[in-house]
């Protein structure tokens, strides 16, 4: 019974495992081009830039995955 309930406990973690790690990431990111990027803070609007690098950084991973060119090594 143990073995059968620690097969389904890796199963599940292995599907939500991801999403947990992309909260924190996300968060980190933001806290990144906040503080670390100060003219992207400055201003009225300032969360325009923040926007526009969340939106450019998601666009540059997708065309990565896309047209299959990773910069980690393969196995």
């Amino acid at each position: 019974m143990k073995n059968i309930s620690c097969k389904i406990y890796v199963i599940v973690c292995e599907r939500i495992y991801p999403s947990f790690l992309g909260t924190p990431l996300g968060a980190m990111i933001y806290v990144v081009v906040e503080e670390l990027i100060p003219e992207m803070s400055v201003g009225k609007h300032s969360n325009i830039g923040t926007i526009f690098f969340s939106l450019g950084f998601t666009v540059m991973l997708t065309l990565d995955v896309v047209l299959g060119t990773s910069a980690l090594p393969s196995e």
